[in-house]
């Protein structure tokens, strides 16, 4: 659906139960819900909602951060509009409805033999959700999800449906494919899907001095590149995905359960259990958990070298940097950690794009290096994010839409160079702020 993921409670087809996100950290009590099941129910839903003096919102399964799904007027669900729509083999497309989950979507074009080009690395989000907040994965030439739509129908505030494509209103589509929720609700999603293929994934630890240094020619010469550091500690991991010819070589069953799940989900578990429990406890446990994982090399098809499991729960604020500035970044939220008295259980990730066109796009215009940190849930965050912040955005950091941050429109026009082109796009669309929240105001304005 049209915002962001969000993960409902008790709340019934039009009642008006709580919901939550995937961390726990945000909830709201909407005045009713519905879970339209096709493009008219939906929009049938949003013009009861104007006639009864409704704000809307769509959520989708959780996986982000902050309250831009959050409403107490009509909260649309996802769980009835999924479904594939359309495979078009010859113009290398496929049609999804809005609150389709990647996993579904990701499995079924792999049963077609086909595949998106690029991808995050999780699955559990919805098509829609996962779109209109941005969410990305790594690449040197391949960019976000959002960036691989070609054609969206959108829902707005009068409840009209308008087919969005860079041939028919342009202007919405460019807005759109990544809009926040802010312009509508979108119902159906198109995407541009190529044969499937492989990748060869080569995981490799590195020290923090080796990988910053070569973090250039690392990028470059790989397709997708991703580095993750591990606070209070040199050390990293490094993964580098590119295409193969095979044969396929998927991690055996039981290594693959040892890496993925005992290590990453498991043991790291009981390790932030541990740590938030007792957090002097955690410089130690990070010494040992980052020479944990062990290098090692696979080859499969692209979902399942892209993603992986994420079982242990946690908040997360990320930036996007101008490439050039962002191992310089990196290097002084190293040194910050290492002169407080932060206790960071978590890797910093760091992941690459290239410059896209899309409006609210994270590398819109710009070649992009995206620093994430992460923190156990229910452990104190709000130091370390803050710190961080204040180091991102000294870089001119775009926070990503749908995680943590503290940044509000007047920031937010001055890094986004077509900011003023969006909002104008959502005067024209939404006058009355028929989708607007409190996250919107602070990130667009009134």
């Amino acid at each position: 659906m049209a915002v962001t993921d969000a993960i409902g409670g008790s709340g019934g087809r039009g009642s008006g139960g709580p919901w939550r996100n995937w961390a726990g950290n945000v909830t709201a009590r909407p005045t009713r819900s519905v879970a339209p099941s096709n493009t008219e129910e939906l929009a049938a839903a949003v013009r009861s909602a104007a006639t009864d003096g409704l704000t809307v919102k769509a959520a989708g399964t959780g996986h982000s951060f902050t309250a831009a799904a959050a409403t107490d007027g009509l909260l649309i669900r996802p769980d009835r509009l999924t479904g594939i729509r359309r495979i078009d083999r010859a113009a290398g497309t496929v049609t999804v409805a809005a609150g389709t989950p990647l996993k579904h979507l990701n499995q079924t074009l792999s049963a077609h033999g086909l595949s998106l080009t690029n991808m995050g690395d999780i699955m559990e989000q919805t098509v829609s959700g996962a779109t209109s907040t941005g969410t990305h994965g790594t690449g040197r030439d391949s960019a976000s999800l959002a960036a691989q739509i070609t054609a969206l129908e959108l829902v707005t505030a009068d409840g009209s449906v308008l087919r969005c494509s860079a041939g028919e209103n342009p202007d919405v589509f460019a807005g759109a494919r990544l809009g926040l929720g802010a312009l509508g609700v979108v119902s159906e999603l198109t995407f541009a899907v190529e044969p499937e293929f492989l990748l060869t994934a080569r995981e490799e630890p590195m020290t923090f001095d080796e990988v910053t240094g070569r973090f250039d020619e690392l990028v470059a010469e790989n397709e997708h590149f991703e580095f993750y550091w591990f606070p209070h500690t040199g050390n990293c991991n490094t993964k580098r995905n590119n295409r193969s010819q095979g044969p396929a070589a998927p991690p055996g069953r039981l290594s693959g359960w040892i890496e993925d799940e005992l290590l990453s989900n498991g043991v790291f578990q009981v390790a932030c259990t541990v740590g938030r429990a007792a957090p002097a406890a955690i410089p130690g446990i990070a010494k040992v958990s980052s020479r944990a994982l062990s290098a090692r090399t696979y080859t499969d098809i692209p979902y399942k070298v892209f993603t992986s499991p994420r079982r242990v729960r946690f908040v997360e604020m990320e930036y996007a940097l101008p490439r050039a500035a962002a191992i310089e970044a990196l290097g002084e939220l190293k040194a910050r950690v290492e002169r407080s008295d932060f206790k960071i259980s978590f890797p910093v990730e760091v992941r690459t794009a290239p410059a896209d066109d899309l409006a609210l796009s994270t590398a819109s215009g710009r070649d992009t290096v995206y620093v994430a940190v992460h923190m156990y849930r229910g452990t104190p965050h709000q130091a370390y994010f803050g710190a961080t912040e204040r180091i991102m955005t000294a870089h001119e950091g775009r926070p990503h839409w749908g995680k943590l941050h503290t940044r509000d429109a007047a920031y937010l026009a001055g890094v986004y160079p077509r900011f003023d082109e969006f909002t104008a796009l959502r005067d024209r669309l939404d006058p009355e702020r028929r989708f607007a929240n409190g996250y919107l105001r602070q990130v667009l304005g009134d």
